[in-house]
């Protein structure tokens, strides 16, 4: 049956799709950037190029079926590891694509966020990122979440704080701090769990990617490295996704 699904064209696969079943959160962690260059013989920062025209065809199909939340890990808190010249080109890269794309997120009314502790990255890209996020604020069908120097434990670490300060300054009462109060200081609150995480490049770890938000997920692993993964690869992800009996810890 699934060599069969793999003979399909885009199309036919997308009628495949149960429309009761869309994963209304997908999560996705953008892995093999600079294996696939150095594969082909190039530079790391050509993996990444390619890598990020990946993420405007993956948007497109995430909107045509329905997606409401798609999460792209585009900077993690430990990637500032990286060599200095991969980092700084990577703000650069970011800061780009978001001047380039904002036409595009516009025409497809695709709402922009970025989360992770934004305020230590440069400053042109802080200015970008609120720049993009204040001219598609009030698109309601599809929000793109882009993490940015994110961390899953970084993020629960800062609402911990946040809510420690308020309860120091009697923002906030002083008692049991429940689930609901704790998500209410994350980045993002209303941002739901993870229904779908995909990682491409083989790799099969986390790696403290939106840590409260995945104890459901369903995990979906591909050995495309993310220059390669298309939009037939995200919607075999779909079908696998609804193809599986999600129990969340029941029978």
């Amino acid at each position: 049956m699934q060599n069969q699904i793999n003979k399909l064209s885009l199309e036919d696969k997308i009628k495949l799709i149960n429309k009761h079943k869309i994963p209304r959160h997908v999560a996705i962690i953008m892995d093999g950037n600079g294996r696939w260059a150095k594969e082909k013989g190039y530079p790391r920062i050509f993996g990444h190029q390619e890598g990020a025209k990946r993420v405007e065809d993956i948007l497109k199909i995430a909107k045509r079926v329905g997606i409401s939340y798609i999460s792209f890990f585009s900077f993690s808190t430990e990637n500032w590891n990286r060599p200095k010249e991969e980092v700084e080109f990577l703000f650069t890269l970011m800061a780009n694509y978001l001047e380039d794309k904002k036409n595009m997120l516009l025409k497809n009314k695709i709402r922009f966020k970025a989360i992770g502790r934004i305020y230590e990255l440069p400053s042109f890209l802080q200015k970008k990122i609120k720049e993009v996020e204040e001219e598609t604020k009030d698109f309601k069908d599809l929000t793109a979440v882009f993490c940015i120097n994110y961390g899953g434990r970084q993020e629960i670490l800062d609402a911990v704080n946040k809510i420690a300060y308020d309860i120091r300054n009697n923002i906030l009462e002083d008692k049991y701090i429940c689930e609901n109060v704790l998500k209410k200081y994350l980045y993002l609150p209303e941002l739901p769990d993870v229904d779908l995480l995909i990682r491409t490049s083989g790799e099969k770890r986390i790696s403290n990617f939106l840590l409260w938000f995945i104890p459901y997920a369903e995990l979906y692993f591909t050995k495309k490295y993310w220059p390669d993964f298309k939009e037939e690869d995200f919607i075999d992800a779909i079908l696998d996704f609804q193809n599986r009996q999600r129990r969340f810890g029941g029978i």
